[in-house]
């Protein structure tokens, strides 16, 4: 595991040093590596489309009777999180597919919950997972399907679409998204033709055979997970499974997908998705969430104004912080002098601040940096389900050196939240910057990590632009959050992607949380 910060002598990560210090690549170097994964990639898939008959042939004539696959021997593995309210809704969806394996007169299943497998803080990206599922079920099990908390399962279509595929062979399955164009969340991978490289859309559900599984196990024994960045796990995993040619592309499933359940694709499909922006009654309220934005003086005049321009007014409580005062915004000059990379020291001055100024009862502070375009409105109802009074830190999720240890993280660009007792806990701690210019969100990993406080994932905050997901990713959310202005108008990003009156349009009607039974 990592040293905790704060200690007198305490450095970063090796790696994140390297990577600090490092020049990038050159646009040179990164086209000729694009281009030689694109040739890969286009040579196999003219293999594979191939050998396509052959499998459509086989697809056609495979009734359950073709190929016979009893339930038990799908292991379901729930995507699920510690914190109550994800946590819930797991539980109540290995319920749903328990009951229908019940009401089918079928062997109950196995489901498990990732959360409660959890032997370290990587579980959550799969791989280090892979060995115990090779040993425990690579010899009575055919698959392992995996899910999130939100998919919904039709169990009978499952069980007729898995059956189509011979279980004895390798198999990646799932609903194929991929890049328009290279993007900076995957590393330009493929530049010059991003559109050739799939990826599961982990809502609509993915599955590995058996076979696939335990020649990963194997792989992973021989050639331990290197201590790396996890950015975007659905494109990691594919790539770690592709192996530059060497493992099996993600093969397209119909049935996979991220419909609603009213939908009329709905009798097509084994699985569908809750696409709603959660609710648990009355949003919180608006004085209850105090906004801090990070900014500098060199940003005053052209990003300050887009914020005012688009979000400022749906935060009631909001200050910005920078390194030199100004009263027309106006600014709070916290005393940290701007530095170019991390920000540690202005976001710990931020909390301190937040835990001991004159917004003492506020339960909710959300920190974004002067490019970040978000809803608040959304926010306030997303926070509805959550408890205060519990310590929660709450953004998208990324991962240093998680597969020798490591820890998760909140990145800092698409917003970091955190209840008033996640704030207290931390501060409490000796858990400190170990320069003004370290990565404040990484650090911020680490303390928890080393507090023993989970951080809360939540896929509606973006680091990124909304050109740098797949449509069909962002086709199923109603995002909270974008970041970056990088190319792009972000007074229109906000109205089309984020103002108020455009969720009925983002998805045809409001959502409210659930209350029927899965």
């Amino acid at each position: 595991m990592p040293r905790e910060p704060g200690c007198r002598g305490c450095s970063p990560p090796a790696a994140l040093v390297l990577l600090l210090l490092l020049p990038p690549p050159s646009p040179l170097t990164l086209l000729r590596c694009a281009r030689a994964l694109a040739v890969t990639i286009v040579a196999e898939d003219a293999k594979e489309k191939a050998e396509q008959p052959v499998l459509q042939k086989f697809e056609r004539s495979g009734k359950s009777s073709e190929v016979k696959l009893e339930l038990k021997e799908i292991v379901f593995v729930i995507q699920s999180q510690s914190n109550y309210f994800h946590s819930k809704r797991a539980e109540d969806l290995k319920q749903n597919i328990l009951n229908q394996a019940a009401d089918l007169g079928k062997e109950l299943p196995r489901v498990l919950l990732i959360h409660q497998m959890d032997r370290h803080e990587g579980a959550w990206t799969i791989l280090p997972l892979i060995p115990d599922f090779s040993a425990t079920y690579g010899r009575n099990s055919s698959w392992i399907f995996f899910c999130e908390e939100d998919t919904r399962i039709q169990i009978l279509k499952l069980l007729e679409t898995l059956g189509r595929f011979d279980k004895s062979k390798e198999w990646f399955l799932g609903k194929a998204l991929y890049d328009e164009e290279s993007t900076i969340i995957h590393h330009y991978a493929f530049a010059e033709n991003p559109t050739v490289f799939k990826f599961p859309d982990f809502a609509a559900g993915w599955a590995l055979s058996l076979p696939l599984v335990n020649k990963l196990a194997k792989r992973l024994k021989s050639e331990p997970l290197k201590s790396d960045f996890t950015i975007d796990l659905k494109h990691e995993i594919a790539l770690y499974i592709w192996h530059k040619g060497n493992g099996p592309h993600l093969t397209t499933v119909p049935e996979f997908c991220t419909d609603n359940m009213d939908s009329f694709k709905a009798g097509h499909c084994a699985t569908m998705f809750n696409i709603f922006l959660p609710l648990c009654g009355d949003p919180v309220k608006e004085e209850d969430v105090f906004v801090a934005v990070k900014t500098c003086q060199k940003f005053h005049g052209d990003r300050i104004p887009i914020v005012k321009q688009t979000w400022e007014n749906e935060a009631t409580l909001i200050e910005y912080y920078s390194d030199y005062a100004e009263t027309s915004i106006p600014t709070v000059d916290l005393g940290i002098p701007n530095t170019d990379r991390g920000h540690c020291g202005k976001t710990f001055a931020i909390l301190e601040r937040f835990l001991n100024s004159s917004s003492s009862k506020t339960p909710w502070l959300v920190i974004v940096d002067d490019d970040t375009l978000i809803s608040i409105s959304r926010l306030r109802k997303l926070l509805s389900c959550y408890d205060p009074s519990e310590p929660v830190f709450l953004g998208e999720r990324y991962g240093y050196g998680l597969g020798t240890g490591g820890y998760s993280y909140i990145t800092g660009g698409g917003g970091m939240v955190f209840s008033r007792t996640a704030v207290q806990k931390l501060l409490a701690s000796k858990c400190r910057c170990y320069s003004t210019d370290a990565p404040d969100d990484m650090v911020l990993g680490m303390c928890f990590s080393g507090l023993g406080i989970p951080i809360t994932h939540s896929p509606l905050f973006h680091q990124a632009r909304p050109m740098d997901y797949p449509k069909d990713y962002l086709s199923h959310q109603i995002p909270i959050s974008f970041h970056k202005h990088w190319n792009i108008d972000p007074v229109k990003v906000y109205f089309t992607w984020l103002a108020p009156n455009t969720e009925d349009s983002l998805n045809g009607k409001k959502h409210r949380h659930p209350k029927e039974d899965l």
